[in-house]
């Protein structure tokens, strides 16, 4: 699959804003429309020219869309309709403020599908990653958006419950980058209902990755570094 360059990626990212911008029902002052544009194309160039959401891209076009690992992301990232958002977060109080801030984005613009917040200067243990998920959950409570918002969590050492850290199902979870997921539940809920066979989904990568082996798996991972 090809590799889409900072500057493609950054073009084709800055198209979400605009296009959101004229979906919207209210329409401002023309100043503060071209204020707007502005600031959310700034935004937009700031995030797509960090190598950790190029590298991020790259593993959702490689692995998750070129494995089919998730049948539903193909058409939000060929949309544009998917963030990549890079936080400098250090702890995981910042990183709360960090979701905090993407879950109010996702709130005021709906033409944002979904968001990976792409976290790599903290929790880069998994056992540290997979307790924070709870106050990940806790913060859409505290933000009244439990039901419609939830967390999906992929790491660079995601292990399954009941699984040893090297076994290839882990793979399906894999990310370049410790990140959230944050997913809107009633485009999953629409996606589920519109698949043949969701059930099977899961069953099916880990077949997948069975047969593909923990080696060549490695491989992939790292080649979208």
């Amino acid at each position: 699959m090809a590799i889409l360059s900072s500057s493609a990626v950054k073009n084709s990212r800055c198209a979400w804003y605009e296009v959101e911008y004229r979906a919207d029902s209210v329409k401002p002052a023309p100043e503060e429309a071209i204020l707007a544009r502005f600031r959310y194309r700034q935004h937009c160039e700031v995030v797509l020219e960090r190598p950790e959401a190029i590298t991020v891209r790259q593993w959702v076009e490689t692995v998750v869309i070129g494995l089919n690992l998730c049948p539903f992301a193909k058409r939000e990232l060929v949309n544009d309709r998917v963030r990549f958002s890079v936080t400098d977060a250090t702890t995981e109080e910042a990183l709360l403020m960090a979701q905090e801030a993407e879950l109010e984005l996702l709130e005021r613009y709906p033409g944002v599908e979904t968001t990976l917040l792409i976290h790599p200067q903290v929790l880069q243990d998994f056992f540290d990653y997979n307790q924070f998920l709870e106050y990940a959950d806790a913060l859409l409570v505290q933000m009244n958006l439990e039901g419609i918002y939830q967390i999906a969590g992929f790491h660079p050492q995601y292990q399954f419950a009941g699984t040893a850290p090297e076994d290839v199902e882990n793979y399906t979870n894999r990310s370049p980058y410790p990140l959230l997921h944050i997913i809107r539940e009633d485009s999953l809920e629409k996606a589920i209902a519109s698949h043949p066979d969701p059930n099977a989904i899961p069953t099916r990568n880990i077949e997948l990755m069975k047969s593909m082996g923990l080696e060549k798996l490695r491989t992939l991972l790292l080649g979208c570094s």
